[in-house]
């Protein structure tokens, strides 16, 4: 006992020297210099771009941006550069119409299965357990801000093609969600093109500062400005990238997958925070992006740009048509060039020796219907890039007497345009189920597994508006063969019917459906009825031919035939 006692003491000491060591290696590595110059290097990546960000910002969405971290809660200039609200009301109908069509937080737009669909087909409580774990994590992004952060996250993805969350553990809420404002931070890639390093620097108070890091760890300047005026801000750097000390299942916060820094950019060395995360904590949106490039460059506003700056351009020269209409340059005698006049029909000016009057210098005749039908081909243009015509299908189509059919057809048409941006924005909602997933299991908050899905995988599935329209072709599919082989049974042979496998399609239509797993029986439920209802019927048959006996019996020998009558009857 004694030696087993030593042993355990020294491998409880060579932990500690070990995470000692490792302490030791992060001082030594991750200094504030060090992150300092990895920002640099990300700083001049994004500059690259910072140029075209602002330019897509003073169309679309002014005062978005923050390039610069103090310029926060600071009043900007309004953008000149916008002559027309198309570009705006472009961008808000592609932000509501993502919310409504991809995420809305009234209806079901994921749902939890398993990779082995056939596993999953076969089992009941592998269903139910799903469906559970879905209505879980529907009930925790309800309780948190996700909602209310996504739509300016579809504005920023619709305008940047980018955009960015960070996800925060929550005890009352699980998770709270924060959107980073374009400029405020940096990212890169690893070999990959997985993003794995983020570089934020934001604006905090000295008492929030205090608050959350603690006074011991604040400069000199925070305690002071904490004393005089805790509302003064300071900037301070968040960084985030892979460990290069990481240590599988370790304790310790530094030797987690991902490290953690804080730190003031006025300050000394010293860290506000040091720590780590199992989970990457941001997830990024984005549009398509061009091979090994850090930034995706083609979204709905940069495809949109060039009929933007044509509009605010026609808008101009429509302006300054109709002005010379309206209030065209006027000339007159001499005489009268000290008597004012105006438009007013209270005004009058009168003529000189020679009969002359007031009169416009020139007078033009611009074609402004054909300007004006100009403008409007180009706002129509603006809003299709931004995908507005398949947010108002339904409502668009009605107007011009189309039918179901028409309608459907043309949604389809438009879902292969929107359906690569949409596969983006899944990979990133992915991401964030994913993650929420795991903090249901390490707060022990995840309904009771069952057997069955022991050794399988989960995985997410999107099953919103947008994503059963992708879907719609499939279900239509299923009905049209369905109906198709009914009416060929009936017109030709009955037995055609038992080419369709009943239970499987009613299966597969649930799944598309997306129906609830309670409103359909198990397989093995309906095995048990038809095995009843074919013990039902052959009792049904015996008793028929039972009954058939009696009567030929009857009939043969009558109620007052001898024994030798009926066996004469018989042939015998």
């Amino acid at each position: 006992m004694e030696q087993e006692n030593k042993q355990a003491n020294g491998l409880a000491g060579r932990k500690q020297e070990k995470a000692k060591n490792q302490e030791v290696s992060f001082k030594s590595k991750y200094t504030k210099k060090y992150f300092e110059l990895r920002r640099e290097q990300m700083k001049s990546i994004f500059n690259y771009i910072k140029a075209d960000l602002q330019e897509l910002a003073d169309y679309f969405c002014p005062n978005s941006v923050r390039f610069i971290a103090r310029n926060a809660n600071k009043v900007r200039q309004k953008s000149k550069k916008i002559l027309d609200s198309t570009p705006l009301i472009a961008l808000r109908n592609f932000s509501s119409g993502m919310m409504s069509g991809a995420t809305s937080p009234t209806s079901r737009w994921f749902k939890t299965g398993i990779l082995n669909k056939e596993v999953e087909k076969d089992s009941h409580s592998i269903k139910d357990w799903c469906f559970k774990q879905a209505e879980l994590t529907r009930t925790i992004l309800n309780s948190s801000n996700f909602y209310q952060v996504l739509p300016e996250v579809y504005k920023q993805l619709g305008v940047f093609s980018f955009a960015a969350i960070s996800m925060e553990s929550d005890f009352e809420n699980v998770v709270t969600f924060k959107n980073l404002p374009i400029g405020s931070y940096y990212f890169s890639r690893n070999h990959q093109g997985k993003i794995d390093t983020v570089c934020r620097n934001y604006m905090i108070s000295a008492q929030n500062m205090v608050d959350e890091f603690g006074k011991e760890n604040c400069s000199q300047k925070v305690i002071d400005a904490l004393e005089n005026n805790p509302n003064s801000m300071f900037e301070i750097i968040h960084f985030v990238e892979p460990n290069r000390d990481y240590q599988k299942d370790s304790p310790v916060s530094f030797q987690k997958k991902y490290i953690s820094v804080y730190y003031e950019i006025d300050s000394d060395n010293k860290f506000l925070r040091k720590s780590g995360f199992e989970r990457f904590p941001f997830v990024i949106f984005e549009a398509s992006r061009n091979g090994e490039d850090d930034y995706p460059s083609q979204g709905p506003a940069t495809m949109a740009l060039p009929d933007v700056k044509q509009l605010m351009l026609l808008t101009k020269e429509y302006a300054k048509a109709v002005k010379k209409i309206v209030s065209p340059t006027y000339k007159g005698p001499a005489s009268l060039a000290k008597k004012g006049f105006s438009d007013t029909p209270a005004s009058y000016v009168e003529e000189d020796e020679n009969g002359r009057g007031v009169s416009p210098v020139y007078e033009v005749n611009p074609r402004i219907l054909e300007l004006k039908q100009e403008k409007d081909e180009l706002k129509q243009l603006i809003k299709e890039h931004f995908y507005n015509d398949l947010f108002a299908m339904i409502l668009n189509t009605a107007q011009r007497g189309r039918t179901a059919t028409e309608v459907n057809e043309l949604k389809e048409e438009k879902m292969v345009l929107l359906s690569p941006l949409l596969e983006q924005i899944h990979c990133a909602l992915r991401e964030v189920l994913d993650w929420i997933y795991y903090e249901q299991i390490d707060k022990n908050i995840l309904p009771e597994i069952p057997e069955e899905l022991e050794g399988q995988f989960i995985q997410i599935e999107f099953i919103s508006t947008l994503a059963q329209a992708q879907k719609v072709q499939s279900i239509a599919s299923m009905e049209r063969f369905t109906t198709f082989v009914a009416n060929l049974a009936q017109a030709v042979d009955p037995v055609l019917v038992q080419k369709l496998q009943g239970e499987k399609i009613i299966e597969d239509y649930a799944e598309f459906a997306n129906i609830d797993p309670s409103q359909v029986t198990p397989s093995d439920v309906v095995a048990q009825y038809r095995e009843a209802m074919q013990q039902k019927q052959q009792q049904q048959e015996q008793m028929a031919m039972m009954a058939q006996g009696s009567q030929l019996v009857k009939n043969m020998g009558g109620v007052d035939a001898f024994g030798g009558e009926l066996a004469q009857r018989l042939g015998q």
